[in-house]
């Protein structure tokens, strides 16, 4: 009977110690045989323009570029994802490599990225960066290069992208 007792309290105990759990936000290693980008479908081919978000429950998705990311943001996919919790979000440094807040971090306008919206993330600010916020608005906007990305694409033979 102690025995059983003593079983049942660590079971509790156990139960008690993994619901006080803090997730591990820390970014993750891109695996590029493996990872695609949640909203286009595309393989994670460039750690500078990728960006990954991680929820409460430790759940990873991946985006190609900050665009799809914010496409992805209006889909009840993300509500669900986010499910009125933290989210942090990571983006590839552009300049130095690794990844940064993306949050915290500032955006140039104007480069050719993955799936063409034209933002890359820098650790600083100049006269010529948004913040995050206004990077979404932006896209959201229209303000980006997909227009021109998908033109390309398209005399390239490779017909109209899907996103």
């Amino acid at each position: 009977m102690k025995k059983l007792m003593l079983i049942g309290i660590m079971a509790i105990t156990t139960i008690m110690v993994s619901c006080n759990h803090e997730p591990n936000y820390a970014p993750r290693t891109i695996n590029y045989e493996r990872d695609i980008c949640a909203q286009c479908l595309m393989g994670i081919a460039d750690s500078l323009w990728a960006v990954q978000t991680i929820n409460t429950q430790e759940d990873v998705l991946w985006f190609d570029d900050i665009g799809c990311l914010v496409e992805y943001m209006k889909t009840p996919n993300w509500q669900k994802y986010v499910n009125n919790q933290k989210v942090k979000i990571w983006v590839g440094n552009t300049k130095d490599g690794g990844w940064i807040d993306a949050q915290k971090v500032y955006y140039n306008f104007g480069k050719h990225t993955p799936m063409g919206y034209g933002y890359s993330a820098v650790p600083e600010s100049n006269d010529t960066t948004f913040s995050f916020n206004q990077v979404v608005k932006r896209i959201e906007e229209g303000k980006t290069m997909r227009e021109e990305f998908l033109q390309k694409h398209k005399m390239m033979g490779k017909g109209k992208m899907h996103h």
